[in-house]
């Protein structure tokens, strides 16, 4: 168990520095770390693991709010749509079997990939990166994206980074910095949802 929790706390400080330098891979690293490494019941890590990347996600907000590399009017709004899709996924997760939920997070992990290098080709940032992405295009993505992340407890910056770059029009830069404030407000609705029905090992947790 010593052995699990030293493993566990070396890779938590890579998806932490993940999150700081990318925007994203917060969760699909902390999810097979919680199940694999620690040893933790899928459901439970997922919630877990929401819990652990909305905080770090906030704190990188933050840092990243310093250098002027928030946009708070679209993160504001996608976060917020994100979080309503995100607590209706964690209240449909935490009633799903555990090994159906590991196997929609393979598939998402795989999905997005995908996506990803058939979009590396497009070009982003068409819109200036102070032009403001359409409202309803961000309200819809939010949610979506947000169901996905309160469900799998994936599909928080490795979603949202693609499509405030790709759909929204801005820099890298504001698209990480603002993908943070996304990802903390989405992960700890999706946190709620699942503690309807989910009591994850806290002490456990706080140790990672």
């Amino acid at each position: 168990m010593e052995f699990q929790l030293v493993l566990a706390l070396g890779l938590a400080a890579v998806v932490g520095l993940a999150l700081g330098l990318l925007g994203g891979g917060g969760s699909i690293l902390m999810v097979p770390l919680l199940t694999y490494a620690v040893g933790m019941d899928p459901k439970e890590a997922i919630a877990a693991s929401l819990f652990v990347v909305g905080l770090t996600s906030l704190v990188g907000a933050l840092a990243h709010a310093r250098a002027g590399n928030v946009r708070w009017r679209t993160g504001l709004v996608f976060g917020t749509a994100g979080m309503a899709g995100a607590f209706v996924g964690g209240v449909v997760g935490a009633h799903v079997p555990g090994a159906l939920l590991m196997t929609a997070f393979a598939l998402m992990m795989v999905a997005t990939a995908l996506a990803m290098l058939r979009g590396g080709s497009a070009t982003p940032g068409r819109r200036s990166a102070a032009a403001a992405p359409p409202l309803g295009r961000v309200v819809l993505d939010g949610v979506v994206i947000g169901a996905v992340t309160g469900l799998v407890g994936a599909g928080g910056g490795f979603l949202v980074v693609p499509a405030l770059v790709l759909l929204g029009g801005l820099a890298m830069p504001a698209a990480v910095g603002t993908s943070l404030l996304v990802i903390g407000m989405k992960s700890f609705a999706g946190l709620a949802g699942y503690l309807t029905a989910v009591s994850p090992d806290w002490a456990l947790v706080g140790a990672v």
